[in-house]
C-alpha cells in the first residue's frame, strides 16, 4: 500500500511529515514553540515541554471495511506546555516500504525489501508456482531499532543520516498458498539509511543493506528486539528447537536446506540466542551472537541503564523469567546466567502486593566457551531425558513445552545444560517456569520498574492443567486468553538463592499485574473473543521516559484487528493509537524520545488477512479482497513508524 493510500483520511491536508513527537529540547524546541500565540517578547523563556497525552482512536468496523483492511491511525497527540497551554497534533502512518518493494541499495541498484538468501547470500527461490519462480520475501517484519552514529558516511543524505536495523521473523506461506513457510527461512536482518528531512523530522529511505547473517550461522525465527544502550540492535531467537527431537523435525531439516543446501547440516544449539548487531557509518552492518545468555525462547531482552543487568522474555509454555549480569559494560560476550524463582501473592488483582521474586544462579560463563560446547556436544552427552517416569530417583521430575519430563545431567555437563538446555536446567535447579508466552520486556528508569507482556495467561499458569505445578508459585484460578502486562519493581542490594550477591542495582524484586484485558463470554458483533476496548495478547512494550507512556502492541487471536496502546503510568489511561490491518499482528514497536530533536515511535504488522476462526468468520468475505488489493495479495507487509499529518499550522510558538 502506498503511503497516500495509507493516508486517505487525510487526502485533503498537507502530508509534512512532522514527527510523531515535535522537539523536546534545544534550537528544533525553540523553533516550535514560536507559533501557538502569544506575543514577541523574545527574552521571556520560552515555554517548555510539560506532558503529553493521547485522544485514542475507536476501533474499526464494517461501517468503513477499507478502515479495517489497512493501517488505520485516527488518533491525536496532546502536548501541554510549562506555560499551561497545549496543542494537538493528527497521527498518521507512514511506511518506509513494503515487503517485495524493491528497494535502493545505495550504490544504484536494487534489492528485494524483505528478501531471503542463503548462507552464501544467493537468493532463496520460491517454486511453488511452475512459470512464476521468484525469490521468497517475508510477510512478517518484526523487531525495529531505530538510531543514529556520530560519523555517518553514507552520500546521497540531504537532511540528517539516521539508521534502522528491521529483523524479518518468517513468512508464513509459498506463493502457492499451501506450503507452510513457518521456520523454513533464515530469517532476514537489514540495515535502513534514513534521511531525516531537519525541518520537519520526515524520515525517507534512501539505502537498504542485508546483513550477511553467516558469521551468526544464520538466524532462527527473529522475532522482538531492543536498542541496546550503546546503539547497536538486540535481536532474538524465538522457540529454541529441541535437540533432543530434532531428527523428526522436519520444519528444522528444512530450514537447514533453505540456508545450508544440506537438511542435516544446520546444528540445533547454534539457535535460541542473541543476535547483536552494530551498524556501521557507512549504512552496513555486521552481526555475532550472544551463547551465554541462555537458550531460550528469546522474545526480546532488555538491557538496564547500568549496561550490564538485562531482563528476558521467554516467549515458551513452561516459561521462565530470566535475568543476565554482564561482567563488563556494553559487553554481553560474559556474564552470570540467572531464573527467577517466586514466592507467595502471584495475582491478576492490580491492587494486590505481588509475588517477591529470588533468583537462583544457572551459571556462569563466556559465548566463546559456550560457542565452542555447542559446536561439538550433541543433546545426549549433556542430558538423559525421559518422557515416561523412568522409576528412578536419579531423575528429577520438570515440565517442558506442557508436558511432564524426568531429566538428570551428565557428569561435569552443568555449564551446558545451563547455557544449552536452559529449559530444562532452570526447572530441575527450582525455577518458577510456570509462564505463557511471556514476550516483551521495557523499563521504566525513573521509577525503577520493568514490564513484561504475557501474551496469553493459560495452561502452565492455571491450576489444575496438565502444565502446572504448584510449586512454581504461579497460579491463577481460570485461563485468561487476553493476558496482561506485569510489573517489575527493581532493586539493589540483592542475594541469590545461595546468599551471593548479585552484582547489579537493578534486580527485579517484586512482580504485580499493571493491567490485563478481558475475554467475552461469547464474541461480539464483529467477531472479538475479548472486548476490544482493553488489551488483548500484548506482546511488544517499549517505555517512553519523556511521555511518561507504555506503549502496548498486540498479537492476538482475540481481536479481528489488532491494536497499538499507549498506556500513561501516571494517569492511568489506556488509549488506542492504531489499528492494524485484520489479520495481522502489530510488530516492531519501537521508541526513541530524542533523535536530533525529534521523537519517533516505529511499528510494522506482519501477516495481514491471516484469517482465523471464528474469530473472523463475519469479517473475512468483505475484507480479504481488501487486503489482498493492499498488500500484494497478503504477501506484503509494512516496515514504517508514527507522524503528524497538519494542515494550516505552523509547528511554532514564542514566548509571552
Amino acid at each position: 500500500m502506498s503511503q497516500s493510500n495509507a493516508l486517505p483520511r487525510r487526502q485533503a491536508l498537507k502530508f509534512l511529515g512532522v514527527p510523531l513527537m515535535l522537539p523536546l529540547g534545544g534550537t528544533a524546541l525553540g523553533g516550535l514553540l514560536t507559533a501557538c500565540g502569544g506575543g514577541s517578547d523574545d527574552s521571556t523563556p520560552a515555554a517548555s515541554f510539560a506532558s503529553a497525552s493521547f485522544v485514542p482512536m475507536a476501533a474499526p468496523s464494517l461501517a468503513a471495511p477499507a478502515d479495517m483492511a489497512k493501517t488505520l491511525v485516527n488518533s491525536t497527540l496532546m502536548v501541554k506546555y510549562s506555560d499551561d497551554s497545549t496543542q494537538g497534533f493528527s497521527l498518521a502512518y507512514a511506511p518506509f516500504f513494503t515487503t517485495g518493494d524493491l528497494v535502493s541499495d545505495g550504490k544504484g541498484g536494487t534489492l528485494l525489501a524483505g528478501g531471503y538468501v542463503d548462507f552464501a547470500g544467493k537468493p532463496i527461490v520460491d517454486t511453488t508456482v511452475a512459470g512464476k519462480e521468484r525469490q521468497f520475501f517475508s510477510d512478517s517484519p518484526d523487531g525495529t531499532s531505530l538510531l543514529k552514529l556520530d560519523n555517518p558516511t553514507v552520500t546521497g543524505i540531504k537532511g540528517k543520516a539516521v539508521f534502522a536495523v528491521v529483523q524479518f521473523e518468517y513468512t508464513t506461506w509459498a506463493q502457492d498458498g499451501k506450503t507452510d513457510m513457518y521456520g523454513k527461512l533464515p530469517s532476514p536482518i537489514a540495515v535502513l539509511t534514513l534521511d531525516q528531512d531537519q525541518t520537519s523530522g520526515k524520515l525517507s529511505l534512501v539505502k537498504y543493506h542485508n546483513v550477511d547473517t553467516a558469521p551468526a550461522m544464520g538466524l532462527w525465527i527473529t522475532c522482538g528486539s531492543s536498542l541496546s544502550p550503546w546503539g547497536t540492535h538486540l535481536s532474538s531467537e524465538e522457540y529454541e528447537p529441541d535437540a533432543f527431537t530434532i531428527a523428526s523435525n522436519t520444519m528444522f531439516k528444512a530450514y537447514s536446506q533453505n540456508l545450508f543446501g544440506d537438511a542435516s547440516k544446520a546444528n540445533p544449539y547454534h539457535y535460541g540466542h542473541l543476535p547483536e548487531v552494530t551498524v556501521n557509518p557507512d549504512g552496513t552492518g555486521t552481526i555475532k551472537k550472544h551463547y551465554c545468555l541462555g537458550r531460550i525462547s528469546h522474545e526480546l531482552i532488555q538491557v538496564m541503564p547500568d549496561n550490564r543487568t538485562a531482563i528476558m522474555g521467554d516467549d515458551a509454555t513452561n516459561g521462565g523469567f530470566f535475568m543476565f549480569v554482564a561482567d563488563k559494560e556494553k559487553d554481553l560476550s560474559a556474564g552470570t546466567l540467572y531464573v527467577a524463582r517466586f514466592g507467595a501473592g502471584f495475582s491478576l488483582d492490580t491492587t494486590a502486593a505481588g509475588a517477591a521474586i529470588n533468583w537462583i544462579k544457572l551459571g556462569s560463563a563466556t559465548s566463546a566457551e559456550i560457542k565452542a560446547l555447542a559446536d561439538t556436544l550433541k543433546a545426549t552427552d549433556i542430558m538423559d531425558v525421559a518422557t515416561t517416569d523412568p522409576a528412578d530417583a536419579t531423575y528429577t521430575k520438570i515440565w517442558f513445552s506442557g508436558k511432564p519430563q524426568w531429566v538428570r545431567v551428565k557428569a561435569g555437563m552443568d555449564k551446558a545444560a545451563a547455557f544449552l538446555e536452559t529449559h530444562r536446567y532452570a526447572a530441575l535447579k527450582g525455577g518458577s517456569m510456570a509462564f505463557t508466552k511471556m514476550e516483551g520486556t521495557t523499563v521504566n528508569v525513573k521509577d525503577k520498574v520493568a514490564y513484561s507482556a504475557l501474551q496469553n495467561m493459560q495452561s502452565s499458569m492455571v491450576r489444575g492443567n496438565a502444565a502446572w505445578n504448584e510449586a512454581y508459585s504461579i497460579t491463577i484460578e481460570k485461563a485468561l486468553n487476553a493476558g496482561g502486562v506485569l510489573a517489575h519493581t527493581l532493586s539493589t542490594g540483592q542475594k541469590d538463592t545461595a546468599g551471593t550477591a548479585i552484582n547489579s542495582d537493578w534486580v527485579p524484586s517484586l512482580t504485580k499485574t499493571l493491567l490485563i484485558g478481558e475475554d467475552l463470554a461469547s464474541a461480539d458483533a464483529l467477531g472479538n473473543l475479548c472486548n476490544a476496548d482493553k488489551v488483548a495478547a500484548p506482546d511488544n512494550l517499549k517505555f517512553s521516559e519523556k511521555l511518561r507512556t507504555l506503549f502496548i502492541g498486540e498479537d492476538s487471536g482475540y481481536h479481528v484487528n489488532n491494536f497499538v496502546w499507549a498506556y500513561n503510568v501516571d494517569t492511568k489511561v489506556l488509549s488506542r493509537l492504531v489499528s492494524m490491518p485484520s489479520g495481522a499482528e502489530a510488530t516492531g514497536l519501537g521508541v526513541v524520545d530524542d533523535l536530533n530533536g525529534w521523537t519517533y515511535i516505529t511499528s510494522n504488522f506482519q501477516h495481514a488477512g491471516d484469517w482465523g476462526t471464528p474469530l473472523h468468520n463475519v469479517v473475512k468475505a468483505t475484507l480479504d479482497p481488501l487486503v489482498r488489493a493492499n498488500f500484494k495479495d497478503r504477501f506484503g507487509a509494512q516496515v514504517g513508524y508514527l507522524t503528524g499529518a497538519v494542515s494550516s499550522i505552523t509547528l511554532a510558538k514564542k514566548p509571552v
